[in-house]
């Protein structure tokens, strides 16, 4: 009886354990569900009228939880504004909100994150972070100018920590059509490993 008790619990946390991973999954696929959705809509897609007429879905490389980061924020205390180069003219004003490190297949990173000071202007903006990035795959799978990850002051803990989920980066809209003015990616923003996660480079089809 007393094994019978053990193996029904040990059956219980795995598959307490599976739910979790696959809740997370699905929440990963929810995002790019979203993200080709509005590929999709004529009226907010960032692809020309005709690469909107071939296109199918965003490539993503494979969901994997490693790739979602609780990394230690330490803040940037009296951050001075300063212009953020973009690839137009355009220079929207951000400030250097932090810096994240965390550790990644053994090595360890130390990135900026960013503030808009545009969010004085726009309230529904004020609890967002800019979260720049280039690594390993840049130029190669993933776009060669670097790839987004939207983070929310929302996400910082009591411990000094704050989510990253590289599972939901994004490309700016400048990978899709030069139309658009997007930020460069600061040189300090340059992870030394390879992130296999989110969306990859985009291919016309």
């Amino acid at each position: 009886m007393k094994n019978i008790s053990i193996l029904f619990f040990l059956c219980l946390f795995i598959s307490c354990n599976k739910a979790k991973k696959d809740d997370y999954v699905s929440k990963i696929k929810e995002f790019q569900y979203e993200e080709n959705l509005k590929f999709l809509d004529e009226s907010e897609s960032p692809l020309t009228k005709e690469d909107l007429k071939t296109f199918k879905k965003l490539d993503f490389y494979p969901i994997n939880k490693k790739y979602r980061i609780v990394a230690k924020l330490e803040k940037t205390v009296n951050a001075p504004v300063f212009e953020m180069k973009t690839t137009k003219e355009r220079r929207p004003l951000y400030i250097k909100y932090g810096t994240v490190t965390f550790t990644l297949d053994g090595k360890e990173q130390k990135i900026p994150i960013y503030q808009s000071k545009d969010i004085e202007r726009d309230p529904q903006y004020i609890n967002y972070l800019f979260f720049p990035f280039t690594d390993k795959t840049s130029g190669k799978s993933s776009y060669g100018g670097g790839r987004y990850i939207d983070v929310y002051t929302t996400d910082e803990k009591l411990d000094g920590t704050i989510l990253i989920d590289f599972n939901k980066a994004y490309n700016p809209y400048c990978a899709y059509s030069d139309r658009y003015s997007c930020p460069l990616t600061p040189k300090e923003n340059t992870l030394s490993v390879e992130i296999l996660a989110g969306v990859k480079a985009y291919k016309k089809h």
